[in-house]
């Protein structure tokens, strides 16, 4: 059964110090959003592709997709004031399909990591379906204490793109919303409102979050 992917683009360009949002800055020959779009069309075994766009952008945003499409559809829908609620939105989108089980496995990425590789989609899908959800963690290294003393012990960074089994995921959101709750992190919705495992797949730093200047010229060295 194929899975869905959902592309969160409704951030914005602050941090970066960019005068738009930072999904829509140049990388490449595209923009950070259409190398992350880019990966997730390569990725195998996917139905359905879904881009939430900030309110207002979506004509920006389909603008920055419609030349790495070729063949290939991408809904896109406007999100919601936080990630919570974009992440909602693409669910509601998702949920006829979801219930008619035609997709077994939701992923939801941040657009803001362009180097995410379909090996890495195509890993934490693969894990969700065995043990219902699944995220990249990569080791954190070089942390100190406030005093400036080493960390002890091995720290993780948890990473996007996270899967999980299409059901449980639309019933945490629901569920969610019930009790008008918002979560920061779908993981966290998961966690709180179902007893699916999480499991952690391996990956790396390189998978990097475009968020101040200088991390859209490393992810432009970066990239392949």
């Amino acid at each position: 059964m194929p899975a869905a992917l959902v592309v969160l683009a409704a951030g914005s360009g602050s941090r970066v110090g960019a005068d738009r949002n930072k999904v829509l800055l140049p990388l490449g020959d595209t923009t950070v959003l259409g190398r992350s779009v880019t990966a997730a069309l390569a990725v195998p075994d996917v139905a359905r592709i879904v881009v939430v766009a900030r309110p207002g952008e979506e004509e920006a945003v389909g603008e920055a997709l419609v030349p790495i499409l070729g063949d290939r559809e991408v809904l896109l829908v406007a999100g919601g004031a936080t990630r919570h609620a974009s992440e909602a939105r693409a669910l509601a989108v998702l949920r006829r399909d979801i219930e008619a089980g035609m997709v077994d496995v939701v992923a939801i990425h941040d657009g803001a990591r362009p180097l995410a590789s379909p090996e890495l989609y195509a890993a934490v899908i693969e894990a969700a379906r065995v043990h219902g959800g699944a995220l990249p963690a990569a080791p954190l290294g070089h942390l100190l204490t406030r005093a400036l003393a080493p960390v002890e012990g091995e720290l993780v960074g948890v990473q996007t793109p996270q899967a999980f089994r299409a059901a449980d995921l639309l019933r945490a959101y629901d569920a969610a919303a019930e009790a008008g709750e918002e979560f920061t992190d779908t993981a966290g919705c998961l966690e709180r409102h179902s007893e699916v495992r999480i499991a952690a797949v391996p990956s790396t730093a390189l998978n990097l979050k475009v968020t101040f200047p200088e991390d859209v010229a490393l992810a432009g060295t970066l990239q392949g």
